[in-house]
């Protein structure tokens, strides 16, 4: 069984980790290989576990000991687990959002993108996308709906942020993904890939064009929350592809856009 340290205090310095330092100290960008992060709920605790991330302390209402987190703490013996009472936990922002779990994990290494794409059909591309909460939808869609890994470009939300990873349940730590070292699409395309801009361009072919789904290697690439892609990246694409609207509706919520467009454009045999 792991090690139960009861904490009364929500001041306990125990509790940095957790309450009171921000999700750039965690990422420690000057010592990455020291890099940590926060999985928020027993589902996405166990979804890192199973992929093989360290855990290195856990925090947890008291009374999930023997109940939900039972589990959990049986996979991760000699690591100090932290309870405390509601009252104590509830001051920490968004708790409740937790299902009463915390779990401070190492950071690995993060793959090259050569190595992220090797051997893959479908890919993401995300530039500039912001908001954690869209960075880990989206992932949940590519995730589901067929796509093999995501690349994010500089000035994307951090997908293993503790938003990210809650609103993507866990599957952060299931597809393949990777941060590029700029926005140029260059080595994507010396690695096979035909790219797809997801843009609200007149010039664009239809999201159902059967020479999209001919391709045997597709990068599909959604821009920022907002101003969308840049025309220098659309300029660079090999297709355009225009979501057709209703009712007067000119955009999608990047979020959805991907849905629809993973759904469209995935690896279909990933969802036999």
């Amino acid at each position: 069984m792991s090690r139960i340290i009861e904490i009364t205090d929500f001041l306990a310095p125990e509790l940095d980790v957790y309450a009171r330092l921000t999700e750039v100290q965690l990422l420690n960008r000057e010592f990455p290989e020291k890099g940590l992060f926060i999985a928020e709920s027993p589902k996405v605790i166990e979804r890192a576990l199973d992929a093989g991330y360290e855990p290195v302390s856990c925090l947890m209402e008291k009374r999930h000991i023997e109940g939900e987190g039972k589990q959990i703490l049986e996979r991760i013996k000699d690591v100090p687990v932290f309870c405390a009472e509601f009252d104590v936990l509830t001051q920490l922002t968004g708790f409740k959002l937790t299902r009463g779990m915390l779990c401070a994990m190492k950071r690995k290494p993060l793959p090259s993108v050569r190595e992220i794409c090797e051997n893959k059909k479908r890919i993401v591309i995300l530039d500039r996308v912001m908001n954690p909460t869209n960075v880990g939808a989206i992932i949940r869609s590519a995730a589901a709906l067929g796509m093999d890994a995501i690349i994010l470009t500089p000035g994307c939300s951090d997908p293993l942020y503790r938003r990210a990873a809650r609103v993507s349940m866990g599957t952060v730590f299931q597809i393949d993904w990777t941060f590029s070292a700029d926005e140029s699409l260059d080595e994507i395309k010396a690695l096979g890939f035909r790219t797809v801009a997801m843009a609200l361009k007149d010039d664009s072919v239809s999201i159902s064009d059967p020479r999209l789904a001919a391709e045997e290697k597709l990068a599909v690439i959604m821009g920022t929350e907002g101003d969308g892609l840049s025309d220098e990246t659309i300029y660079d694409c090999d297709f355009t592809v225009k979501i057709p609207m209703y009712h007067g509706v000119d955009s999608l919520n990047v979020a959805a856009a991907s849905a629809v467009a993973f759904y469209q454009l995935g690896n279909k045999q990933n969802n036999i």
